[in-house]
C-alpha cells in the first residue's frame, strides 16, 4: 500500500534537506501515519485504517461516518 493517509489523501512532500555549507539535496517529509482501529457505530465493528494523526485528532470532533462520507469511502471494505 501507498504512504498516503486513506481518510484526508495525505502524502509525502518533496524537500531540500540542506548542509552545513548549504548544498542542497533532495529528500521526502513523509506524513505521520499510524495504523488505528476505530469504531465504525453504523457498521457496528471495528475498522482498520491508515491513517495521519492529524487525520485521528479531526475524527474525534467529526466522527467516522463523516469523515468517510467526504473522502468517498465506503467502509465496507475495510
Amino acid at each position: 500500500m501507498s504512504r498516503r493517509c486513506e481518510l484526508t489523501g495525505k502524502k509525502a512532500n518533496n524537500a531540500f534537506a540542506i548542509s552545513h555549507s548549504h548544498r542542497r539535496t533532495k529528500r521526502l517529509q513523509h506524513v505521520n501515519l499510524q495504523t488505528k482501529r476505530v469504531w465504525w457505530s453504523e457498521g457496528n465493528r471495528w475498522v482498520k485504517l491508515k491513517l495521519s494523526t492529524k487525520a485521528i485528532k479531526t475524527l474525534e470532533t467529526k466522527g467516522l461516518a463523516a469523515m468517510a462520507k467526504e473522502a468517498g469511502l465506503n467502509l465496507n471494505h475495510y
